[in-house]
């Protein structure tokens, strides 16, 4: 455990899911008892991810509790990523994590989720699962089959890490959508990895409260500090009004 500013509490956890051990950090406010997000980050990236951190932070300002962790292959947790990447084995282990946060005596039974780009697939595919209260997403995919190409190129991958076919990628959560509310939808419409499209098709089949944010001239990598600080902002907010803590300050 280790104390940042303003009395933030911070809690390095390890859990399991499905043999693997796999690790994050539990950032809590001073309130007792706070609803929860769980952040969900993307296929190449870690519980280090620079949104989640500041995610996190204002989170906490509001009275939200925020857990971000590692995916089984990447950064402190097991499994060799090549063999264990897949949208199933991520939402495996974010079921994991809000399985892990129910029974938190830290945290209140009220759980929000956020992901991006993978992670955000992730969160849409257990959404009614994990009984989530609301969710926000960043440049979510909602299919493999259109984006394949374009992840290889943006991301690189190679014959260490595998293929996106050897990583077993396939995924279409279009018939979950329907099944998700309270969400509050980002994605910039000059992302060239997951097209904007996603974003019409996630926000058209969804359930009523829900919003869509679209950046203009925002990438994958959501680089424009402007898009940066709105997304802070706006996401923060979000999850304090769809927890009914629009009091706190």
């Amino acid at each position: 455990m280790f104390i940042l500013k303003n009395d933030t509490i911070c809690k390095k956890i390890e859990f399991l899911s499905e043999g693997f051990i796999l690790r994050g950090i539990l950032h809590l406010p001073s309130t007792e008892h706070p609803p929860v997000v769980i952040g969900s980050h993307g296929l190449l990236s870690s519980s280090e991810s620079p949104k989640q951190i500041e995610l996190a932070r204002q989170c906490n300002a509001f009275g939200i509790a925020f857990f971000r962790f590692d995916h089984r292959g990447c950064g402190e947790s097991q499994g060799d990523f090549a063999k264990v990447t897949s949208l199933g084995a991520r939402s495996k282990d974010l079921l994991s994590a809000v399985g892990l946060m129910r029974e938190s005596a830290d945290t209140a039974n009220h759980i929000g989720l956020f992901g991006s780009s993978m992670g955000a697939a992730a969160c849409l595919a257990i959404a009614r699962e994990a009984r989530a209260k609301t969710v926000v997403t960043f440049a979510a995919p909602v299919r493999s089959r259109s984006v394949h190409g374009r992840i290889e190129k943006h991301y690189n991958i190679n014959d260490t890490q595998g293929s996106l076919d050897t990583l077993n990628l396939d995924f279409d959560i279009s018939d979950k959508l329907a099944d998700i509310h309270n969400i509050l939808i980002f994605h910039g419409d000059a992302d060239t990895v997951v097209p904007f499209s996603n974003a019409l098709e996630i926000y058209q089949k969804a359930a009523r409260p829900k919003k869509l944010i679209r950046q203009p001239g925002g990438d994958h990598m959501m680089s424009q500090k402007a898009h940066q600080k709105h997304f802070i902002t706006e996401a923060a907010l979000w999850f304090k009004s769809s927890f009914g803590l629009e009091s706190i300050q």
